[in-house]
């Protein structure tokens, strides 16, 4: 999963390099509409020194014009990491030739071999496709146009608008079973799998973001408006579910992300990562600690939340609760046991209503 998680944020990182918008696919882009092709590479250390034979040392400012004359020339342009200066123009590049390529031109051949010989970030311009290829390691990945680009990108944001009705109806029900005592280890892993649902979409939104650039903006809107609450809500439904002596919430939820490229996530990884056994029957009656239903008390302050969660222990210990009994928890007084008494009141109208939407 760690090793997963590392491509795709390798993967991001570098088309954020070409996307539209970014000075140097703004370079590109002119070396792609003159029909030159070029060989550009991220990074001149020691391992890439090595590689060099021959070539126009430069050490200028780096600027697209500047990029575009260059490619006139045949050899590679070396950038320095950060993208700013270019270091050579007209490089001749000599990988070593045991490396395994699987492309034909030689162009792309050398960029593969580079890339896995000193893990540079290597940009090959073909001349005859019009296509853009990144590589990096043994990562590859020819860039997409534009309109393709956005195509999947509504498409994926259409498929996150329904993943969020089904999530907000999961945690509707989640919710009323809460009011009702009825919650089971089984309702608990269908919501976690219906926020990894959603999440799993996210991610495939952030790649297609960073390849779409400054072109990405309204999407971006969308994606942050229909995920705004998600996250927090996964917190605190992890807050209230966890054994004593589980991961932190923010760990397990890291640990989620880290799983949801899977299709469908199995009980028993689910389980583990909430900290329960294994072995916990998936009908066992579970109870919730109470953060989900006091954050959604308007101006009750965490620290208040916390003390009542910390005195009572359990959800329906506090529904049951009397003022008197919430005036004894330390920062609450009576006027504020009231409004806590209302403010569930008024929450579990709302979740009933909502769970028969």
């Amino acid at each position: 999963m760690d090793e997963h998680k590392a491509h795709s944020r390798r993967m991001m990182e570098a088309l954020q390099w070409v996307a539209p918008g970014s000075p140097l696919r703004e370079g590109i882009d002119n070396v792609l509409r003159a029909n030159t092709g070029g060989l550009i590479v991220l990074g001149f250390d020691e391992s890439m020194k090595a590689l060099v034979d021959g070539g126009f040392y430069i050490d200028t400012v780096f600027t697209p014009s500047y990029l575009y004359e260059l490619a006139k020339m045949d050899g590679a342009i070396i950038l320095n990491r950060e993208g700013t200066k270019i270091i050579y123009a007209n490089a001749h590049l000599n990988p070593d030739a045991s490396l395994v390529s699987t492309e034909t031109g030689m162009r792309h051949r050398t960029a593969e071999r580079v890339a896995k010989q000193t893990g540079a970030l290597v940009i090959a311009i073909s001349q005859r496709r019009n296509v853009i290829t990144l590589y990096q390691g043994n990562f590859r990945y020819a860039v997409k146009g534009i309109e393709v680009i956005l195509t999947k990108a509504n498409q994926a944001i259409n498929t996150l608008e329904k993943y969020k009705i089904v999530h907000d109806q999961a945690m509707a029900n989640l919710a009323a079973l809460e009011f009702e005592e009825l919650v089971t280890i089984n309702d608990l892993l269908q919501v976690l799998n219906r926020v990894a649902m959603v999440l799993r979409v996210k991610n495939e939104l952030l790649i297609y973001l960073s390849e779409l650039g400054t072109e990405g903006r309204l999407i971006q809107l969308q994606m942050n408006e229909l995920l705004s609450d998600i996250e927090e809500e996964a917190l605190h439904v992890l807050r209230d579910y966890s054994p004593e002596g589980a991961l932190k919430p923010y760990e397990q939820l890291g640990k989620l992300q880290n799983l949801v490229h899977q299709e469908f996530l199995e009980e028993h990884v689910l389980l583990r990562l909430l900290g329960y056994q294994t072995t916990t029957h998936s009908e066992e009656i579970v109870h919730p600690r109470g953060y989900r239903v006091l954050m959604r008390i308007p101006r009750l302050p965490i620290m208040i939340i916390e003390n009542v969660v910390d005195h009572f222990g359990t959800f329906p210990a506090i529904y049951k609760a009397s003022v008197a009994e919430l005036d004894d928890v330390e920062g609450v007084g009576e006027a504020r046991a009231r409004k806590i008494i209302e403010g569930i009141r008024q929450v579990r109208e709302q979740t009933f209503a909502d769970r028969h939407l």
